[in-house]
């Protein structure tokens, strides 16, 4: 049996050629260590849910997955990580209302949140309604802004967060009802709650409402974000009430921009399915929230189009800088 020399140096070049393509295929996704940075100190509800879901996704995907806290200036230091991070997938960090639709319009910040990120999705909103003390007279949201119109400046209210994403939406409401009240700064959610019951406010947009409201010692007027409470199903939203903007407090996951659509695929399938299971349902009440999943597509147009109202409304309400 003869094998020509050529046909042999044919055969050993076809397989240097297919070893070598072999070598340089990229391994599908995942096939390392997931890095998920979060822009808060451990021990706070989005560090909480970013450990639940680097649990499960090292379950899931049998690989590593860490989380990497990177807080300071409202979780704008974590965003501007992320949007220089290579976009592989596997770097990716907690995204949350205020860094990604707020905050760029009042501290100066290294990214452009329309442009820098791959939103991948949502998981959870939490609530933060606008409330009063029990004994109100005013037992509808209508009622609290008819007198408030009556009385201009008269109605002394709050946020948990001073130029925050309901603060921004809730005097855009009052400013579309021809409505003049005064704003009264917190330094936080619990201040302003004692701020209330103390009666120096007469209403607060705030998350710290379940033990009060479970108390009976306030009343829910309306839900500053687009989605029902689902403990109050009768308390109407910002949006069923046609404000100019209801904003979502959101916790979800992003990316810097530019990653492949396969791999964002890969992301989507596990949160489609992580979701779903018990063990997020108990994460969800741990935090106060409700289930509020949205791929990568819905994610994206919810954040975006927030993050352009902002750039609208925070001018026309006079609102600047710090």
């Amino acid at each position: 049996m003869s094998i020509s020399i050529s046909k042999m140096v044919m055969f050993i070049a076809s397989l240097w050629a297919f070893s070598t393509a072999q070598a340089q295929a990229p391994d599908k996704f995942p096939s390392r260590q997931i890095t998920i940075i979060v822009g808060f100190a451990p021990g706070g509800g989005g560090d909480i849910s970013s450990r639940w879901i680097a649990d499960y996704l090292k379950e899931r995907w049998k690989v590593p997955v860490v989380v990497d806290n990177k807080p300071g200036a409202g979780a704008t230091i974590a965003a501007g990580l992320l949007a220089r991070a290579k976009p592989d997938g596997y770097t990716v960090a907690l995204a949350t209302t205020s860094p990604f639709t707020v905050a760029p319009y009042f501290q100066t910040v290294s990214y452009d949140a329309a442009k820098d990120f791959t939103y991948l999705f949502q998981t959870l909103v939490s609530a933060q309604p606008l409330f009063v003390k029990s004994d109100s007279p005013h037992k509808t949201i209508e009622e609290l802004m008819s007198w408030a119109k009556a009385n201009p400046n008269k109605l002394f209210w709050s946020t948990a967060a001073t130029n925050g994403g309901t603060h921004i939406s809730t005097q855009a409401a009052f400013r579309a009802a021809g409505i003049q009240a005064t704003y009264v700064p917190y330094k936080g959610g619990a201040d302003a709650m004692n701020g209330l019951l103390g009666g120096q406010i007469q209403a607060l947009v705030a998350a710290e409402f379940p033990p009060h409201a479970a108390a009976g010692t306030i009343r829910l007027l309306a839900e500053s974000g687009p989605d029902k409470i689902p403990e109050y199903p009768r308390v109407p939203t910002y949006k069923e009430l046609n404000f100019p903007i209801s904003v979502p407090i959101f916790y979800g996951v992003a990316g810097p921009a530019g990653i492949p659509a396969d791999v964002i695929k890969e992301w989507n399938a596990a949160a489609a399915d992580m979701v779903k299971t018990p063990g997020f349902a108990d994460l969800v009440n741990k935090l106060k929230g409700s289930t509020a999943y949205q791929g990568h597509a819905e994610f994206t147009a919810s954040v975006t189009g927030v993050y352009r109202q902002m750039g609208r409304l925070i001018p026309e309400l006079g609102l600047k800088k710090d």
